[in-house]
């Protein structure tokens, strides 16, 4: 075979494989969880919230007087944002702003300092909480240990951190479902030993990985023995119960 045959085989070969990598990376970029209708239902605005879309962000508001805290959350890895609108709106409906962040690709790491168009779009709020599902929360993990100065806090749902938070001086809580079988049980072990001293602890009885939003059972997760509406009750009085007065 003649050398430049050689070479016009060698392209031809380098050149499929980069169109199989480019198919499977589309592929597998496109295929996410979608959110269920009880998460669009969420969407539309009422007498008590109000909700807005400004570019990626997603605002939930309360119509009536607004507390000084908000929050700001990160979805987890391959989950429809919105998927997350239950939750919000709930927080909402207690008198708190609260926005998700759309990630592209439904991926947090490829904006994982997203919350900073969400202060720059609100700065009427004085207080910022971050909160992340699986993937989302350990980037808001990660958001909050590189900006201490501009957030207050931190509520990991099924989540650890990747950074130490050890030094932070913010409250930082932790709620997971006892039947989360997603979660990797060894990283999350030793993510308490990246947590504050003082960070609070909840398992939610009968909870899963899933249950934090609304988009259908996860592969992979255990069986929930409650609802999304009630893991996700759960997991709004928790957090209030944190940060109310702070």
């Amino acid at each position: 075979m003649k050398e430049g045959q050689i070479l016009k085989r060698i392209i031809k070969i380098i050149g499929i494989a980069l169109v199989a990598l480019i198919i499977g990376m589309l592929t597998y970029l496109g295929d996410y969880y979608h959110a269920d209708q009880t998460a669009h239902d969420a969407l539309i605005s009422d007498d008590q919230v109000n909700v807005r879309k400004e570019g990626n962000l997603t605002i939930f508001t309360p119509t009536a007087a607004q507390d000084e805290t908000g929050f700001i959350f990160y979805p987890g890895g391959k989950v429809e944002d919105i998927a997350y609108a239950p939750l919000m709106r709930s927080l909402a409906e207690q008198g708190y702003s609260a926005v998700i962040v759309g990630m592209p690709f439904n991926l947090a790491v490829f904006n994982a300092n997203g919350a900073d168009k969400v202060l720059e779009t609100m700065p009427e709020i004085e207080q910022w909480i971050m909160v992340g599902h699986s993937l989302g929360g350990a980037m808001a993990a990660d958001y909050l240990a590189e900006h201490e100065d501009k957030v207050d806090g931190l509520a990991l749902l099924g989540a650890y951190p990747n950074q130490s938070l050890a030094q932070s001086s913010h409250p930082v809580l932790s709620l997971y479902g006892s039947e989360d079988r997603i979660i990797d049980q060894q990283g999350f072990a030793d993510g308490r030993n990246k947590m504050p001293v003082n960070a609070s602890y909840h398992e939610i009885a009968g909870g899963n990985h899933s249950g934090f939003g609304n988009y259908g059972a996860q592969a992979g997760d255990g069986t929930a023995a409650i609802s999304s509406a009630e893991q996700q009750a759960v997991t709004v009085a928790k957090i209030i119960e944190i940060w109310k007065g702070n």
